[in-house]
């Protein structure tokens, strides 16, 4: 696909997916929902780690609402167009960093939030602007807020829809970490980089334990602890790591 409405670069392993509307604030129309569908979906060879970010000052604004999709046909376009977009960035095969530059608003939030790892620049927010217009908020934040916040702060955030800073987000349990602005791009390459260079297998096992403990009972967590950790030990990565260790050097992984 031609990209119109996003970027990709990958350097050093690290792919780095920018939302390109910087004139409407990234928002989101069907173009852009393919483009990040398909990038998530194709990431450049030899990418081990992805970053997702926003050009311009906002990193994505939500709906497009100007877009000739938006609310003619929700139910259709939530299925056959977010919900694909969202399970490509969080079944992508390496990890996933959002580096939120700056406002994250609506569906754009939850954009973000979709992503392993969120890094904000401290100048940052996270809005649910959904009641504003008569909504619900859709792509996955009545899924992910209740399990990362829990349900107090959610109702809040979703009902008053007032800006959640980005420092008050990691206080809450939303998003990792919250950088000074001028540092935003230095210190997610540093991230991305040790993400890139790790185990991708052991990541990827990680990811799919943390979100399957929201739905087990301990019984059954470990019985998913135990398949998936079978599955490492069977890995060249969990070989290199235990040579690595009694050679006392570092690990070079290949993501096998």
């Amino acid at each position: 696909m031609n990209h119109q409405t996003i970027t990709i670069s990958c350097e050093q392993g690290i792919a780095t997916i920018a939302l390109n509307r910087p004139e409407v604030m990234n928002a989101l129309n069907s173009r852009m929902r393919a483009e990040i569908t398909e990038a998530f979906a194709d990431l450049p060879e030899g990418t081990r780690c992805a970053v997702l970010t926003g050009s311009g000052r906002a990193f994505c604004s939500g709906q497009d609402l100007s877009d000739a999709t938006a609310g003619l046909d929700a139910e259709r376009v939530l299925r056959e167009e977010y919900e694909p977009m969202l399970a490509a960035i969080i079944n992508a095969p390496v990890p996933v960093i959002a580096a939120v530059n700056g406002v994250a608003a609506g569906a754009g939030a939850n954009l973000a939030l979709a992503a392993d790892i969120v890094i904000a620049a401290e100048s940052a927010s996270f809005v649910q602007a959904f009641s504003r217009i008569g909504l619900i908020p859709d792509a996955g934040g009545t899924f992910i807020l209740p399990r990362t916040i829990g349900m107090a702060r959610s109702m809040g955030a979703m009902l008053l829809a007032e800006p959640v800073p980005a420092r008050q987000a990691v206080e809450w349990g939303m998003i990792w970490e919250a950088v000074p602005d001028a540092e935003l791009g230095k210190i997610v390459g540093s991230r991305a980089a040790t993400l890139a260079r790790g185990a991708t297998r052991s990541f990827v096992a990680i990811r799919e334990a943390v979100r399957g403990s929201a739905a087990n009972d301990l019984a059954a967590q470990l019985a998913l602890e135990a398949k998936l950790q079978a599955q490492m030990t069977a890995t060249a990565d969990f070989a290199e790591g235990v040579a690595s260790f009694l050679e006392k050097r570092a690990p070079r992984f290949r993501g096998a």
